[in-house]
């Protein structure tokens, strides 16, 4: 990729998260020369470390944001359709206990509301469950004073995936997509318009100019310092907020749905999510400055959520020992004008807006996750008008992104069957893909496990575990680098396989045997190898900060 970063581009995206992904993927699918390059990973940002939500937002009906409540539902169901393995219907459960600021009856009417917006296209019809039976549905809920809970339904997403599926999806429409390649500075043309960019490969140092006829920056948390490059006079557009999340053991919190939560101390919204075999909680929400390249969970962060947790789940209290891992992110959320940052962090806008600058770079800046693909879409119609400013109309090819459906989703039935899929799979890689491993294939890359598995039926080596009793297998390794622009350990382990978050050493033991095989695969020399090791053990060390020298972590405990 780094070496196809030649010619001129119509276009250069500069951010590979789930936004320039998806402006990358629209405006190959019109038939556009595309570049879209990111000064680490793919979803290395905001769009790896999310709540992991396809969802409307039912709580910014509060704030009266029904356009886009009714933008997002909207999404949902397409997203749903390009994506199947990947967008999953999950329920929401939200329990209303005596005292409630908002009484059941308002809730249940809130819903309904939610559910018009959708059209009644949700992905299963919502329902309100008296005492007795949330004791049925959700045994862990606090049932004390409970009033009743309504059930509805959104979807659960792999947002690190959902983003690579739709950069890949741009690759097979002719982008170029190049990982740790960092932008340092615009080229201009003769009228000091950006013409294209310099670029580093910050794996070797090597810099060269990428010249494209329009620029757009889709850098998320840091759309800012990306302005500030083209214009040091700019005002901030960004009001950034940190959002954290906990992960826990399935057996230390059990649970079917999601379940709404308000903080116990200042009633925030957050929630609690089952997560295969994984709980996860979050989130958090406070005013961030830095480098969002550096946010992390820190202590005070965990027990906020801990706290919260404890007070849903009396019969499943947490302890920052169960804390099996954490991830923090930063939402690039619209600065209210002229808000003197009286307006509460969790009632800023998620609203987007696309600004042009009078140098002509395009900046998106603002959104979530759930509209992204319409935002890019967007973003391609303001690069277009601007192209043909200067060079008159394009014919250009409708892109159909909302029609056309991801790699992993082409041939998924269409009764949503995950487990006949895993049957399909499993069969691809007898006798050497069992069950649970066919599984994970299916619901991780769709319908092109079967080729994952046509690997491993040929390749005995590759059924291997990477961590004893997980289903992450050695054939994931090479899939990721030879499908899934991989190009470092940490691609692999925190964004392509996740065994960062999911697994109780997060991933350490697996260490040796994927940093040999990725050498192997790339070429990698012994320092090398060893300069990827140490970069792994230092992330995982940095996401473990927030815990005091004496506490243990869920790995070292399991070993005691």
């Amino acid at each position: 990729m780094w070496d196809a970063l030649d010619g001129r581009f119509d276009l250069l995206v500069v951010g590979a998260g789930i936004t320039g992904a998806g402006i990358a993927r629209d405006a190959a699918r019109r038939g556009l020369r595309v570049a879209c390059v990111d000064m680490d990973d793919v979803a290395f940002g905001t769009s790896s470390r999310s709540s992991k939500l396809i969802h409307g937002g039912l709580r910014y009906l509060e704030q009266y944001e029904f356009s886009l409540v009714f933008e997002s539902v909207s999404e949902r169901r397409i997203l749903q359709d390009m994506a199947p393995h990947l967008v999953n219907p999950l329920g929401f459960l939200f329990p209303v206990y005596k005292g409630a600021r908002k009484p059941l009856w308002m809730i249940n009417t809130g819903i309904r509301l939610y559910e018009g917006l959708s059209l009644f296209r949700s992905p299963k019809r919502p329902r309100s469950l008296k005492p007795a039976e949330v004791a049925e549905v959700e045994p862990a809920v606090r049932r004390g004073d409970l009033k009743g809970a309504p059930l509805y339904y959104d979807c659960a997403t792999d947002d690190a995936r959902l983003t690579l599926e739709t950069a890949l999806d741009a690759v097979e429409n002719g982008a170029v997509v190049a990982t740790w390649a960092k932008v340092t500075g615009f080229l201009r043309d003769e009228h000091g318009r950006i013409a294209g960019a310099r670029v580093e490969d910050r794996l070797d140092g090597t810099v060269r100019e990428v010249a494209a006829r329009a620029v757009v920056n889709a850098t998320g948390p840091w759309t800012d310092a990306t302005v500030a490059m083209s214009d040091a006079e700019a005002r901030p557009l960004l009001r950034p907020t940190k959002g954290v999340h906990v992960v826990v053991a399935r057996d230390v919190l059990p649970l079917s749905n999601a379940v709404v939560c308000f903080h116990p101390s200042d009633k925030r919204v957050l929630f609690a999510i089952p997560w295969g075999d994984r709980t996860y909680v979050g989130t958090t929400d406070t005013d961030f400055e830095g480098d969002p390249a550096d946010v992390a969970a820190t202590s005070e962060d965990v027990d906020y959520l801990i706290d919260a947790a404890n007070s849903y789940f009396p019969q499943h209290q947490l302890t920052r020992a169960h804390v099996i891992s954490t991830w923090a992110g930063i939402r690039p959320l619209m600065a209210p004008p002229d808000a003197n940052g009286e307006l509460s962090e969790s009632k800023v806008s998620r609203e987007h807006a696309i600004v042009v600058g009078a140098d002509g770079l395009v900046t998106i800046a603002g959104g979530k996750l759930t509209t992204y693909r319409r935002m890019a879409a967007e973003v391609v119609d303001t690069a277009v008008r601007l192209l043909e400013l200067t060079d008159g109309a394009m014919e250009l090819e409708p892109a159909r992104t909302d029609k056309a459906p991801l790699p992993g989703a082409r041939g998924w039935p269409a009764d949503d069957d995950h487990a006949r899929v895993a049957e399909e799979v499993e069969k691809a890689g007898h006798p050497h893909v069992p069950s649970d491993v066919a599984r994970y294939l299916a619901d991780t890359y769709g319908m092109r496990a079967l080729e994952l598995a046509h690997l491993v039926a040929k390749d005995r080596a590759l059924r291997a575990r990477l961590v004893e009793g997980r289903p992450e297998i050695l054939a994931v390794v090479d899939w990721s680098v030879q499908e899934e622009l991989a190009a470092t350990v940490c691609d692999l382990m925190v964004r392509r396989t996740q065994l960062f978050y999911r697994d109780l050493d997060q991933g350490l033991g697996a260490l040796p045997a994927v940093a040999s095989r990725m050498a192997k695969l790339l070429g990698w020399d012994g320092a090398r190898e060893a300069r990827e090791i140490e970069r792994y053990r230092a992330v995982v060390a940095a996401s473990r900060a927030w815990r005091g020298a004496d506490e243990a972590t869920p790995a070292a405990d399991a070993r005691a």
